[in-house]
């Protein structure tokens, strides 16, 4: 039985023979494959890997790699390795900074025909000055700047949110406002601009009501989640590194209105943030542990038991957060002949040492879940069946 979605586009139907469900197959817009330059934590051929395993045929590539991918020769080492290893379409970002040091803007011109669009993720652009000069010259290209909004002088030295856990359990905490107060500089800058302009990982309730009232007034702004953020808040961390990644997990009063955005339509796509590290890097606590945690191959299971099946959501809603509206933003194709076979009907257990991914560490190891990937199909072949 084939459903569409509000946007007029086929997107799901049940396989009579075996009922399990057929889906676009699923886009995620902010992943880090750390090849070149971090191999040891994941590469191309594994994290594409995952990513199949996990229903994706689309993922882009942040660039905070070695060399950065701030001009072309730079850039030209990564898309080398993605044509010779991915199984599925890579597409990696430009930084917005050469050396995504937040001092000078890169060659958008030169480099906009390569990438999806222009990031300096894991930093945020400090100076006022040059984002605005970046967000000019990105819309003079008519690209994408995809913001990590961080102000460096509110850290402290925070790794965790600065909330009850943090101050009960003397860790240091990272303010809600460090997010918040640049996405409303950057929303300033993007109306004078007219930047097409992109939030990444937003955790905090005053970042939704920003971009909220930004899209009212008409400025061109998009946005994205994690899971993460969605289904867990800091009264479930737990001294372990596979809860630390950046921003972090925030109260249930954020996760409460991040919730709230993705029923309005404030929040446009679901991402995973899949950052992956090696063991050691995560064995560290939450003080000592790297932040970032995969979520490549839970992200369709966790956000499915979570949100569609207690109601919170509509299947629908979930496939165009993660397969649709991603696709549109980003003006990538969706092919007829990219899809995902999913079991809803039948519950596993989460078990990080079967992943594909180098990555291990998240927050969901040894929850049951339903909607596991049975079959990805990338240009009509498969490419993952369990």
């Amino acid at each position: 039985m084939k459903q569409q979605n509000s946007y007029g586009y086929d997107t799901t139907e049940r396989a009579d023979k075996n009922s399990f469900f057929i889906s676009p197959s699923f886009i995620d817009v902010h992943v880090h494959f750390r090849e070149p330059g971090y191999g040891y934590k994941e590469t191309i051929a594994t994290g594409s890997r995952a990513a199949a395993a996990g229903g994706y045929t689309c993922v882009c590539t942040m660039p905070n790699l070695d060399p950065v991918p701030d001009c072309p020769e730079n850039l030209r080492r990564q898309l080398d390795i993605i044509s010779r290893d991915a199984v599925i379409d890579v597409i990696p970002y430009a930084s917005i900074t050469i050396g995504r040091k937040g001092l000078e803007v890169v060659d958008v011109a030169a480099l906009k025909d390569s990438v999806v669009a222009f990031s300096d993720d894991g930093s945020g652009v400090q100076d006022p000055a040059t984002m605005l000069k970046a967000m000019e010259l990105i819309a003079q290209n008519g690209c994408i700047l995809a913001a990590h909004c961080e102000d460096n002088r509110l850290l402290r030295g925070g790794y965790i949110h600065e909330g009850r856990y943090a101050a009960e359990h003397s860790h240091k905490g990272i303010c809600s406002e460090s997010e918040w107060g640049q996405i409303a500089r950057d929303l300033e800058l993007a109306g004078k601009t007219g930047c097409a302009y992109h939030v990444c990982h937003i955790s905090t309730k005053e970042s939704v009501d920003l971009i909220r009232r930004a899209k009212d007034k008409g400025v061109n702004v998009s946005c994205e989640t994690a899971p993460h953020y969605l289904t867990l808040c800091e009264d479930d961390l737990q001294e372990d590194g596979r809860f630390k990644m950046n921003p972090p997990i925030r109260s249930k009063e954020d996760r409460k209105a991040l919730i709230e955005g993705i029923i309005d339509g404030t929040i446009d796509m679901i991402a995973t943030d899949h950052a992956p590290h090696s063991a050691e890097e995560k064995s560290r606590g939450l003080a000592g542990s790297a932040m970032g945690v995969v979520g490549l191959e839970t992200a369709f299971p966790v956000l499915y038991t979570e949100l569609v099946r207690k109601g919170v959501i509509s299947l629908d809603r979930l496939i165009d957060l993660m397969a649709i509206a991603p696709r549109r933003r980003f003006r990538l194709p969706l092919r007829e002949d990219d899809r995902v076979v999913l079991d809803l009907d039948t519950p596993y257990v989460i078990d990080s040492s079967t992943f594909l991914s180098k990555g291990r560490s998240t927050p969901f190891d040894g929850r049951q879940v339903w909607g596991r990937c049975m079959e990805t199909i990338y240009k009509g072949k498969t490419v993952y069946k369990r």
